[in-house]
């Protein structure tokens, strides 16, 4: 039996860049299809189109929201070089656009170069040690296909009481155990609550305006370690920031979105 994730981002082609891409149920937040799903779903259909094997970096806007259904993907390759292809994607359903990205593909292999890294994974307790994700008042769709567990700092706004820090750090696992691979780390970089729910109690949709992930490395077999913070919350927006790390303590994915914050709560 297929994964329940690589049924979810299926992408069968139509012809002339075109694939028939349905939104699955169950991969949502309040309703709405998870950003980092959509990034999956468009990622995957732009490497069929280009030929390559990893997405290096992509960037994904997000135009509406993406509720279950029908939807298809236009992919256009805009440059295919010998090491490195870029394609755009654009998610539509029902006639209208909901979802446009931009990407780079290619291979990834994190033992090539120079090598320096000044950053570490999170301090995290073992896996079994962690609660799972809370859902906060939301109506979280992705729990039943996640086993995703948070650092027992971070579950504050759960209970009405935030820390007051913009941090969120846990584990990343699909609960059918299958391996997370560079296109499960798109899912993985908007998975877990939103930092802003620990900054300032607010719970409700943050709708995601700009994704952008950078895939750094193929991950080894085990859970993900996540860490996301936020500097900058002003004007209606606030700004999240990721590191993914496998279970060998590379640095797999960073990620950056920007995003709309709703009322703060009483």
């Amino acid at each position: 039996m297929p994964f329940e994730f690589d049924t979810a981002i299926q992408a069968t082609a139509l012809g002339e860049g075109r694939y028939n891409t349905p939104i699955i149920d169950g991969w949502d937040i309040n309703g709405n299809a998870n950003g980092g799903y959509l990034m999956a779903i468009a990622a995957n259909a732009m490497r069929k189109e280009c030929e390559r094997s990893h997405p290096v970096s992509i960037t994904m806007h997000y135009l509406s929201p993406g509720p279950a259904g029908p939807a298809e993907t236009r992919c256009e390759v805009v440059k295919a070089g010998r090491r490195l292809a870029t394609v755009t994607g654009s998610i539509s359903r029902d006639g209208r656009e909901i979802a446009r990205a931009i990407g780079t593909f290619g291979e990834v292999d994190a033992a090539l170069g120079p090598h320096s890294v000044t950053s570490a994974p999170p301090q995290m307790p073992a896996f079994e040690d962690c609660p799972s994700r809370p859902s906060g008042g939301q109506q979280v769709g992705l729990s039943s296909r996640l086993d995703m567990r948070l650092h027992p700092d971070d579950v504050g706004f759960a209970t009405d009481e935030p820390n007051g820090v913009a941090l969120v750090r846990g584990y990343f696992v699909f609960k059918d155990n299958r391996p997370v691979d560079t296109i499960g780390l798109l899912l993985a970089a908007d998975a877990f609550p939103p930092v802003i729910f620990n900054l300032f109690g607010m719970k409700g949709w943050v709708p995601t305006i700009e994704m952008t992930v950078h895939v750094r490395a193929v991950p080894v077999p085990g859970p993900i370690a996540c860490v996301f913070t936020s500097r900058i919350s002003q004007g209606g927006y606030w700004e999240e920031d990721g590191e993914l790390w496998d279970a060998s303590g590379t640095c797999v994915a960073m990620s950056r979105q920007l995003a709309l914050a709703p009322l703060a709560a009483d």
